[in-house]
């Protein structure tokens, strides 16, 4: 490939920072090839990252972190190119307060789990339910990391897929066809109204939508994630984003900020990207934001079957989320609560929030000691209504739901500030300023979902409007399939110093 004096050249363009891109990036930086991240904003991580604002340091999205125990996807990237990071474990995931008043706690052993249910919601169905549950999640998450061809695109994948099948655990997937609410009905729960209530906010949390349409497989990870280790970062997820930047800097790679990608183009030996003021070039290219984002920057990128299940704006979800910070010498039982409301907040239709706390021995997240931050967010449907949010209503409900749960007091309260669905497309450029991928849908299984296969030619896919979906595990697993697919296709094909690479698999 020609390079011109005002053309910058890699063997992979990135375009977006979070942390299926990242994932990917790091995965082929390892091989050898030449890698460059294009971001648009001013840092790095998209969803997955952190803010200083104030004397204190937000989360930009999430604030959850799981998938550092053996063979979840977050362990196995890790592991693949040898980094640590120091993460404090929870003793507790998380507490919920219920509708009708009192608290649940999320306990991580599945014993006690099931004993707290059982107290909560009553013995009837709660152990067959979580046990089923369970097993479930152990399967799609022990599968997860070795069924890197998944979804299926051609029939090399459906081989690789065969070999690595754990065949005593395949009686499993017919759970594919059931949805959660199947669950409830074999184990006589689907009348436990407050139950039914509990496992769909629950839901909402990673699966973006409710028992009657998440399938029975993903929605058993998404309600028992709370029963693998769950972990907390210290000055926020930057902690986790800021090491992938070093290491892939550290085999070559580079990441561009502020360099909004204009156009993406198909040429004979690549593609082309552009932004405001510079052209880049690159064999291979690796979309890490939205597909609904990509359809409108590609040229001709875009197959038929892609464009087609492409989600409507009706069907997807932004976030108001609002940052805290306070003074406390408070002792919390958890980090993270999630709240389910008695009363909408204004002009909202979401049924619950959910809060996250900075740790008591974070010094890195305030400039000021005794102080602490929250970070509230909650549903906001339909983001691409053009409706205006009364912003200062919904941020002193919030604060008086959070004061009466005795998180704190008004009055130690030294900064807040809030953001709705404007604010998130500005922020990370998302298309109507969506958040948290695409819904489970019943309809799409996980073999219809957006593969990682952008082309045939040489783009791939990542993030969490690809297979499997939202969530730190989610679109770190985006990432390695799209690795670990791009290198299948190519290798032997692709050269690093003129020399042709031959077969390496990182990942077994």
């Amino acid at each position: 490939m020609t390079q011109t004096m005002n053309t910058k050249f890699s063997d992979v363009l990135v375009v977006g920072s979070g942390m299926g891109s990242l994932t990917a990036a790091c995965l082929l930086a390892q091989k050898g090839l030449k890698v460059t991240i294009l971001e648009q904003n001013w840092i790095p991580g998209g969803c997955t990252t952190s803010y200083w604002r104030k004397g204190f340091v937000f989360e930009a999205g999430a604030t959850t972190l799981v998938g550092l125990d053996e063979g979840m996807p977050l362990k196995v990237f890790l592991d693949t190119i040898g980094l640590r990071i120091n993460a404090r474990k929870l003793e507790l995931p998380m507490r919920v307060k219920l509708k009708k008043g009192g608290w649940v706690s999320r306990y991580e052993d599945i014993e006690k789990w099931i004993q707290e249910a059982e107290r909560v919601f009553g013995a009837s169905g709660q152990r067959g339910f979580w046990e089923r549950c369970y097993a479930l999640s152990q399967f799609v998450w022990q599968q997860s990391s070795r069924q890197l061809t998944f979804p299926p695109e051609k029939w090399q994948d459906l081989s690789r897929i065969v070999r690595q099948m754990d065949y005593s655990k395949i009686g499993f997937g017919r759970f594919v066809f059931s949805t959660v609410q199947d669950l409830l009905v074999e184990f006589g729960l689907a009348s436990n109204q407050a139950f039914c209530e509990f496992v769909d906010e629950q839901l909402m949390i990673t699966a973006q939508n409710t028992r009657e349409q998440v399938n029975a497989l993903f929605g058993a990870a998404a309600l028992c994630y709370t029963n693998y280790s769950n972990f907390y970062l210290d000055g926020g997820m930057k902690s986790l984003v800021d090491p992938l930047v070093a290491y892939l800097k550290s085999k070559g790679g580079d990441l561009l900020l502020r360099k909004e990608v204009r156009k993406i183009r198909s040429i004979s030996d690549g593609y082309e990207v552009l932004t405001s003021k510079e052209k880049f070039h690159s064999r291979f290219i690796v979309g890490g934001i939205p597909v609904n984002n990509l359809a409108d920057i590609s040229e001709g990128l875009l197959s038929e079957k892609l464009s087609s299940r492409l989600f409507s704006p009706e069907a997807l979800n932004s976030a108001f989320q609002m940052g805290i910070g306070f003074k406390t010498d408070q002792k919390f039982k958890a980090l993270h609560f999630q709240i389910h409301l008695k009363e909408k907040l204004s002009g909202l239709s979401a049924q619950s929030i959910f809060v996250s706390l900075s740790h008591e021995q974070d010094a890195l997240r305030s400039d000021t000691s005794g102080c602490r931050v929250a970070s509230v967010s909650t549903h906001l449907a339909k983001p691409h209504h053009n409706f205006t949010l009364e912003k200062t209503q919904i941020e002193e409900e919030i604060v008086a739901l959070l004061e009466k749960e005795g998180i704190f007091s008004k009055e130690n309260i030294i900064y807040q500030h809030s953001a709705t669905q404007k604010a998130w497309q500005k922020w990370t450029c998302r298309k109507w300023g969506f958040v948290g991928g695409y819904p489970q849908l019943k309809s799409v299984k996980p073999w219809a979902m957006n593969a990682a296969r952008w082309d045939k030619k040489g783009a791939y896919l990542v993030g969490d409007t690809v297979y499997p979906g939202q969530g730190i595990p989610g679109v770190t697993l985006s990432g390695m399939i799209a690795a670990e697919k791009l290198w299948n296709d190519w290798k032997g094909e692709v050269e690093i110093d003129g020399i042709k690479l031959g077969v390496s698999d990182v990942f077994r």
